[in-house]
């Protein structure tokens, strides 16, 4: 008897600059790739005909002067930031429309942007896993993980159950595709509003606009060096898994729940105290809830665990999950 094929599928990975500029490789090194390409292979035989991309942000297009919780992209381009790759996605612009339709009229808001730009936490996943920015048809999603007030994790979980709702009465292959996570702590390179110096600042709040921020160069100069000399910190012993705030037991228990499928767990979370245990980073497994769920919504399976690592030298705490 044949199978009937996957009309849906999931993926979520982790993302990280230092991926592509670590000083050392992390001990587990070859099973990170071995996961990153058990997940490229499980993508390219699902085939799919669309993506729903779900990312974050390093205050590269997102700025404190005016942050949405969520942000559906009508034409996206991605910057060339350290541990991005630059170019447009292939933004299937009346789907992404009518995507926002359908959310608005299920009591959702998303704010729409007819000119995203999108960083690292967009198209290292997307060309890793899928095969580049233009492989196939994609729909951005950005949700605020890193700046506070921060979205509950139900309102985000019931925002993907509504985005699979829409996505179900497509007549064509869909990926639920998530960008991010799992524990890390990178306040060093993006800190909380005003604990930086005033310019700074002051590109978190307008990107360039205002004074006297950072200019765009600037920005992404001081990314780069900031990683390159964060890399040989951490090789140096400078920085610990400690200090990047990595927690095995807070993914452990995230993950559990994930591939089980128990994603109502995660609305009692106590945000707070996740970035306490685990660092900013971990809201990043924002993407991950709204994509299982849209995934879920639609009939599909919660996903395997591909691979976990605790990899100091990338910066992050690696998981990789499909299905």
């Amino acid at each position: 008897m044949l199978r009937k094929p996957l009309k849906t599928a999931l993926a979520c990975a982790s993302h990280s600059p230092l991926l592509h500029c670590f000083e050392r490789p992390p001990e587990q090194w070859d099973a990170i790739q071995a996961g990153f390409a058990a997940g490229r292979e499980f993508i390219d035989g699902f085939d799919p005909e669309l993506v729903f991309l779900f990312g974050s942000d390093h205050f590269n297009g997102f700025f404190l002067q005016l942050m949405p919780a969520f942000c559906i992209g009508l034409e996206a381009r991605a910057e060339e930031d350290i541990g991005g790759f630059a170019g447009e996605l292939s933004v299937p612009r009346q789907v992404a429309l009518d995507s926002i339709e359908h959310l608005r009229a299920s009591g959702f808001d998303p704010a729409c942007s007819y000119r995203m730009r999108v960083d690292h936490a967009f198209s290292q996943t997307l060309n890793n896993l899928v095969g580049g920015l233009q492989a196939a048809p994609t729909v951005p999603i950005f949700i605020n993980c890193i700046c506070e007030p921060y979205v509950p994790f139900q309102r985000t979980r019931r925002f993907g159950e509504a985005l699979g709702r829409y996505a179900a009465g497509l007549d064509r292959r869909v990926l639920f595709l998530a960008s991010g996570g799992l524990s890390h702590h990178p306040r060093r390179y993006y800190p909380a509003f005003g604990d930086g110096a005033a310019e700074l600042t002051a590109w978190q709040l307008s990107g360039g606009r205002s004074e006297p921020s950072l200019s765009r160069e600037q920005w992404l100069k001081r990314l780069r060096d900031m990683h390159i000399e964060g890399a040989k910190m951490i090789v140096r012993g400078e920085r610990t898994a400690q200090d990047m705030r990595l927690n095995e037991a807070s993914d452990r228990r995230f993950l559990n729940l994930l591939t089980r499928g128990q994603l109502e767990a995660f609305d009692a979370w106590d945000q707070q105290a996740l970035v306490k245990e685990a660092g900013i980073g971990a809201m990043e497994l924002q993407t991950w809830i709204a994509a299982a769920a849209a995934h879920l919504a639609c009939g599909g399976r919660p996903p395997q665990l591909a691979h976990y690592s605790l990899a100091p030298e990338l910066g992050i705490a690696c998981g990789i999950a499909y299905g």
